[in-house]
């Protein structure tokens, strides 16, 4: 063989070394698959690694161990209801501007109107498989649920887990008002119901979300495309009923066998993740929709904050937050770090390459390089707070600035002569107004941008009707 033979020879086997060594690194920068687990009503100190678990009776080492091998945020905030915590995160935009700032109770369309765009439409047609598992209330008819708003395929309710004591209620009659029902669909098909959403469903329904979700996963994980799992548990909403597998399990009562059921939950998940081979590529996300359950029996805990949802209190607002993705989210990495629940589309769509609306106010902050530890820093200082239609405060760096008084979600709203400040770190509680007024400037700020953009994109009324078109 002469020497230029030898050379070509080397060369071509040098190429198929690095082809063969970049092919894993091809792999590695495949689009991830997204698991996002969003518990209902729990609070700030529900679980272990935010100083729950054992202290409240069970002791929840599964949702841990994303803490463990992720990040956690300790300043991750949502809306005050179940309804605009879910509108926020699934359109990246205020609760406000798209006439879901409440908890629909009936008699006018509810929901999100067809116009606007959802992180599940947004994933879909960034090539992503999807799929909504569990309580949806953003539209209880078909063009309004999830199977319409981007996701291939869905199971769960339409409304809210209160609806299961119906059945049940005095006085009740389905001939009045007709009992909330479990649901699935696909896109492309209209929903169908299953079954009377009551107080046996109610314990039964997050193991069916988990069952299906981990079908989803697995099914999934074999394909070509990456997926997308939304799953939106119903615990520990009330009525607060541990699975019938769970009852009496831990022996301290229904509150604590509903965590043990939930950390079991995500334990499966977690595992069908494993199992499926796509843990490095897989981005675990598990939060809760606004703060803690407190009407009684059932009261959840805010942990250091006061207040409950349906308030500006920093236990109405501030939620458990955990992120994993190995070898991209750095392992036990906490931040204090101010986040809402609104960022998380432009920030899943910037990691999936997936396009954000340019034809619309959108209030969402792309917190990538902060999440994926570029920064040190989040890309957000602050945000308005609304309670239903009413701004109720305003939170900037360490201070809040509430407008109105509201403590529970049944006192009524008071306007405060003047808006009263406080400084979270010298009162987390919110209990001592500080004369720190210097920070008005800035938290006035956030609302005159507000402001300024309603001028130019007039707010969704709600009970707005579809078709939508918006006013220019």
């Amino acid at each position: 063989m002469n020497t230029a033979h030898k050379q070509n020879l080397i060369a071509a086997l040098v190429a198929l070394m690095l082809f063969n060594i970049a092919a894993p690194t091809y792999a590695a920068d495949k689009k991830p698959n997204i698991v996002f687990i969003l518990a209902d009503n729990l609070g700030y100190g529900e679980i272990g690694s935010y100083g729950g678990g054992l202290t409240r009776g069970a002791a929840t080492p599964r949702i841990d161990s994303l803490a463990n091998e992720g990040t956690q945020l300790l300043n991750m905030n949502m809306e005050a209801q179940c309804t605009p915590s879910r509108a926020s995160l699934m359109t990246g935009r205020w609760a406000i501007r798209s006439g879901t700032h409440s908890v629909p109770f009936g008699g006018v369309a509810d929901g999100l109107t067809r116009w606007e765009t959802t992180i599940g439409e947004a994933l879909s047609d960034a090539g992503y498989a999807t799929g909504y598992y569990g309580k949806w209330h953003l539209g209880s008819h078909d063009g309004r649920l999830p199977n319409d708003q981007g996701f291939d395929e869905w199971f769960g309710i339409p409304r809210t887990t209160d609806e299961a004591l119906w059945p049940t209620a005095s006085g009740w009659s389905p001939d009045i008002m007709p009992p909330e029902k479990t649901m699935e669909g696909k896109k492309g098909e209209k929903s169908h119901e299953l079954a009377i959403y009551d107080v046996v469903q109610r314990r039964l329904i997050d193991a069916e979300i988990t069952k299906r979700s981990v079908a989803f996963i697995e099914r999934e994980a074999k394909a070509s495309k990456p997926f997308f799992a939304y799953v939106a548990l119903s615990q520990p909403h009330l009525p607060t009923l541990p699975n019938p597998a769970f009852t009496g399990k831990t022996g301290n009562g229904d509150w604590a066998d509903m965590l043990a059921e939930m950390d079991a939950n995500v334990g499966q998940l977690l595992d069908a993740v494993d199992k499926a081979g796509v843990r490095d590529n897989t981005i675990v996300i598990f939060t809760s929709d606004n703060g803690a359950e407190f009407v009684k029996p059932w009261d959840g805990w805010s942990g250091p904050w006061r207040g409950q949802y349906f308030t500006a209190l920093e236990g109405g607002i501030r939620v458990p937050f955990l992120i994993r993705w190995p070898g991209k989210i750095a392992a036990r990495h906490v931040s204090n770090e101010i986040v809402h629940g609104v960022d998380m589309f432009a920030t899943l769509a910037r990691i999936a390459s997936a396009k954000v609306p340019t034809d619309r106010p959108m209030d969402s902050v792309d917190q990538s390089d902060f999440i994926l530890g570029k920064s040190e820093k989040s890309a957000r200082e602050g945000f308005p707070i609304w309670c239903a239609d009413r701004l109720t405060a305003v939170k900037w760096r360490n201070w809040k600035m509430h407008f109105i008084r509201q403590d529970t979600m049944f006192d009524p709203p008071v306007k405060n002569p003047v808006p009263t400040i406080y400084n979270l770190y010298t009162d987390p509680r919110e209990e001592k107004p500080t004369a720190d007024t210097w920070v008005v400037g800035p938290m006035l700020k956030i609302v005159g941008a507000f402001d300024q953009s309603v001028k130019h994109y007039p707010l969704i009324l709600m009970g707005t009707p579809d078709p939508y078109t918006p006013k220019k």
